[in-house]
């Protein structure tokens, strides 16, 4: 909806608006919902600042959201405030940002000069950064559903990280704090009921439960049927209801009658009675067939407590909330469903279309009335000496974290003194290279940790899993230990390096971010390596993006890849995953079509892991057995080494002339490098002299093809020069296993006339020499292409 005001109804008085956030009972509680209500106003503050408060003339709104950061002031309040210590880690919901810095700004880590530059160059992040944002944010959470299960990955990785460093310390709670309406998306679902989350008693979930979404209330069953969902994952699941307020009207005479008045009616009408005139709760909570009972206990009760008392929810109610905590059990994950009210303390309090509304002028005025400020003066902390300073200083040395200690990667070596097969694919020699890393860098494969969702041994992982072991929260019995017949050793227990999840690949894209993530957390640095399918990793695509956002450093296998694993049809074939990988932000993309070269990139890759200024890597592999005498490798040393540093910086040259005697080139990419050599070898017999590139990444060439015209320079803009030297001008024919749009960007390297070969319909069934004629990537089709091009 458009940020505009939403009209307070005449029943929102200040007197209603302006009461304390939970029921005091307390002097402790009476600081606390002092804390909450100046973050209450400082988070819409700061909303109010990016809004009405700045200069916008390209009339594009500046955004936040004022209701949703409303409902969460009193639960992050009892968190921050009372409960955190500095080893737990907290994922705030994408809306609460506000009140992420908010507190963070009354703990002294936020310079007064950012809080009116959220959602400004050089300010605060729209959503919580754990990478962008200058103040502490532990999980990046701008994907709704995404950031709420960062801490279960995070959890894991913590543990995994413990069993195999000792000298880690042990971790405290991971906590996500997320919207009710989160809860639509299947990735939290995927996460709650993975078998290691059930083991994760760290792992805690509180509910922001306002009932409301962007576009409509959710119903009241629905929240029901999601407790039943935890509980069957055997989750333990609290609830905060009501507070402690309205709980003395339900022990009074009358007092069940109106609870089981207000529990039993619908959302909305409870959400409507939000917005009534107090004048009119009254009649309204009787309704048309009155109950004696419960009009007598309303006829006592004055209207503006009455007021105060419906909006009496357990969410805003801190001392019931910390008491809550008290409850949550260490064996198992826990979700505490939190009742608040969206834009709890708001004039737009309980506003069926609040998501996104802006306070007007004179609703905030009236808030810093209430809140004891001034909006000319809106970011006064507590004045010192006051109770609630001495709160906020207690608090801050407490959250305080020492810094990490920085604990380098090995470095890995250029390559590994060891051949492969003859003929081979790139999977099988991705098995190959791991078993072989466990001896040519030991410390180096310490690190590495491969995840799969149940296809570590489709994609060749069983050499390096019967060597290393499974990883398991806890020691689990291999009742298949004496069976000699069995290939793939699964012994699991705490000392394992491989991780086998579910059939859910989002899940495995998030644990591989978090384990990438763990020297920055925790100064000690992994390498994950993640295979699945790739027609899958469009499924993944939205938390693997995710996960390199936030800093994530981790490399993701995909294979089999393209239409070369024929016989499994277009449902198991991948078109677009090039593009994906050459277009992703913090990611380098491979598709290597030897043996040789995957080694040499993917030792590349690993030593771009866990590290400052690193990166993430994508390797679209394949099953295709291959002639490895076709990469012509020279035997100079000096000439391999060329030939190493080519591949490396995104390609090489197989067949060079002379220059100005190349009449074609041909640029191939992974499996389907054998056709082009082939179709290079046909031209020649019919007199046209074509070169072959063979490109091991065009992520890396198109990026050394922008360099050249960056003003820094670059060293990488050598390879594009080295493979496409402008005196060696000629037609280029491009093929790949994958959409050919991926390689159009040659055209622009020398401004050659093109022909893109790939894919770009869905496939059958067939045999691999049938596919590629179905695509037109056969060795008939690139020759053809090339005739068309230099006029054979």
């Amino acid at each position: 909806m458009t940020e505009t005001a939403v009209s307070a109804d005449a029943g929102d008085s200040p007197s209603v608006n302006g009461r304390p956030l939970s029921a005091a009972a307390s002097l402790d509680d009476d600081v606390l919902d002092s804390i909450a209500q100046r973050v209450l106003w400082l988070s819409t503050a700061m909303i109010d600042a990016a809004n009405r408060g700045r200069p916008n003339a390209s009339g594009v709104k500046a955004g936040g959201h004022q209701a949703s950061s409303a409902s969460m002031a009193g639960i992050m309040t009892s968190l921050w405030f009372s409960e955190l210590t500095r080893e737990d880690r907290v994922s705030v919901k994408p809306h609460a940002s506000p009140v992420l810095h908010s507190i963070n700004y009354l703990l002294g880590e936020l310079d007064e000069s950012y809080m009116s530059r959220l959602r400004e160059k050089g300010g605060l992040q729209s959503y919580p950064s754990r990478t962008k944002d200058p103040d502490t944010v532990d999980f990046s959470t701008g994907s709704v559903g995404i950031g709420a299960t960062a801490p279960a990955w995070a959890a894991l990785s913590h543990r995994y990280l413990r069993d195999q460093f000792p000298d880690i310390p042990k971790g405290g709670r991971f906590i996500s704090l997320l919207g009710d309406a989160e809860l639509d998306e299947g990735a939290v679902w995927e996460a709650v009921t993975d078998p290691a989350v059930r083991q994760l008693g760290e792992l805690l979930w509180i509910v922001d439960l306002n009932r409301q979404s962007l576009d409509r209330i959710i119903p009241d069953v629905q929240i029901q049927r999601l407790q039943g969902m935890f509980a069957a994952a055997d989750w333990q699941v609290l609830t905060c209801k009501w507070g402690r307020r309205i709980e003395q009207l339900f022990a009074a005479r009358g007092g069940e009658e109106l609870r089981r008045r207000l529990e039993d009616m619908p959302n909305e009408e409870y959400q409507r009675l939000l917005r009534s005139h107090p004048d009119q709760l009254h009649a309204r909570l009787l309704g048309a067939s009155p109950d004696p009972r419960l009009a007598g206990l309303l006829d006592g009760v004055p209207p503006l407590d009455l007021a105060a008392a419906i909006r009496d929810l357990g969410g805003h109610d801190i001392g019931l909330l910390l008491d809550t905590y008290k409850q949550v059990d260490s064996s198992r994950p826990t979700v505490i469903f939190a009742y608040t009210v969206k834009g709890r303390g708001l004039a737009t309090e309980g506003h069926p279309n609040n998501h996104a509304a802006q306070l007007t002028e004179a609703q905030i005025r009236e808030l810093a009335q209430l809140s004891g400020m001034e909006l000319e003066h809106p970011w006064q902390r507590f004045e010192a000496g006051s109770e609630e300073a001495e709160a906020c200083r207690n608090a801050a040395a407490r959250l305080k974290r020492p810094d990490v200690v920085d604990r380098p990667a090995p470095q890995l070596p250029a390559e590994l003194p060891w051949s492969y097969k003859a003929t081979g694919s790139t999977q099988a020699a991705l098995g190959r290279f791991l078993s072989d890393l466990l001896r040519g860098a030991p410390e180096a494969a310490s690190r590495v940790v491969t995840l799969s969702p149940d296809v570590a041994s489709s994609t060749n992982l069983g050499g390096w899993i019967n060597k290393t072991g499974v990883w398991a929260v806890g020691e689990r019995r291999d009742w298949f230990a004496d069976d000699v017949e069995r290939l793939l050793k699964w012994t699991e227990g705490a000392q394992g390096q491989h991780i086998e999840l579910g059939i859910a690949e989002v899940n495995l894209v998030c644990l591989a971010g978090e384990l990438g993530s763990t020297w920055s957390r925790w100064g000690q640095p992994l390498i994950p390596i993640a295979t699945l399918y790739d027609p899958f990793v469009n499924r993944a695509l939205e938390p693997w993006s995710y996960g390199i956002y936030a800093g994530g450093q981790s490399i993701l296998v995909g294979t089999p890849s393209g239409v070369t694993l024929a016989p499994e049809g277009g449902a198991h074939q991948s078109i677009n995953t090039p593009s994906i990988g050459l277009e992703q932000p913090g990611t380098v993309a491979w598709e290597p079509a030897f043996a040789q070269d995957l080694e040499w990139c993917m030792l590349t890759a690993m030593n771009q892991i866990g590290r400052p200024g690193g990166s993430s890597a994508y390797f679209r592999l394949s099953t295709r057995p291959v002639d490895q005498a076709l990469a012509r490798l020279p035997q100079d040393p000096a000439l391999r080494e060329r030939r190493r540093e080519h591949a490396v910086a995104g390609g090489y040259r197989i067949i060079q002339h002379e220059p100005g005697t190349e009449q074609a080139t041909l640029v191939g990419v992974g499996a389907v490098m054998p056709e082009v050599l082939e179709a290079a070898a046909r031209l020649e017999a019919l007199g046209v002299r074509a070169g072959v590139v063979c490109l091991t990444s065009p992520d890396l060439v198109f990026r050394s093809l922008q360099d050249r015209h960056s003003t820094a320079g670059s060293r990488r803009t050598a390879i594009v020069d080295a493979l496409f030297p402008a005196e060696q001008r000629a037609p280029i024919v491009t093929v790949m296993d994958g959409h050919p749009h991926t390689l159009a960007f040659l055209a622009g390297v020398r401004g050659d006339r093109i022909r893109n070969l790939g894919v770009t319909e869905f496939g059958q069934s067939s045999s691999l020499e049938d596919a590629y004629k179905i695509h037109g990537i056969d060795v008939d089709s690139i020759v053809r292409a090339a005739a068309d091009l230099t006029g054979l």
